[in-house]
């Protein structure tokens, strides 16, 4: 789905106590990842979610993260994992892609953990900032609601 065709909805709450979520980003673009930061914030809110956020080094360390705070003992509902690749002129940029995505699926596939992913993989940084803007076409914004999805059906599947 592009950005301009994604859907303005409104957050659906899961059942139960509100959800507490990990954000996990990687702040290299900070002024994007900050954009996206605040979507998610704003989704979470709509919901009374809580969130605590924690900052990697780059989008690589995103999955190895994410494994991390699974083996933790910790209360979280879900996480949200942000951040953002460029394309620059070598191939860096598909192999980070590649293993990030590959990384986070991997995690998620094995372990079910209710996760919302927003990495923007774009050509340029214009592309970022339109994905990052305080619209309703906010990448972060999108992650979040991916996250409450998620947080619902294992509510739904796995009851505490």
């Amino acid at each position: 789905m592009s950005t301009k065709d994604a859907p303005v909805r409104a957050a659906a709450a899961p059942e139960g106590k509100a959800p507490h979520l990990l954000v996990i980003q990687a702040p290299y673009y900070s002024d994007v990842v900050g954009g996206m930061l605040a979507g998610a914030a704003r989704v979470l809110a709509e919901v009374g979610a809580t969130h605590e956020v924690v900052d990697v080094a780059g989008a690589f360390e995103l999955p190895a993260a994410l494994r991390m705070a699974l083996y933790a003992d910790t209360d979280w509902d879900g996480f949200l994992l942000l951040g953002c690749v460029v394309k620059g002129e070598t191939d860096h940029y598909d192999f980070i892609c590649d293993a990030v995505c590959q990384g986070v699926m991997a995690i998620a596939a094995e372990t079910g953990a209710p996760l919302g992913f927003g990495l923007l993989t774009v050509a340029n940084l214009d592309q970022a900032i339109a994905r990052s803007r305080a619209d309703n076409h906010n990448k972060g914004a999108e992650a979040a609601h991916a996250a409450l999805g998620q947080i619902a059906l294992a509510r739904k599947w796995q009851p505490a």
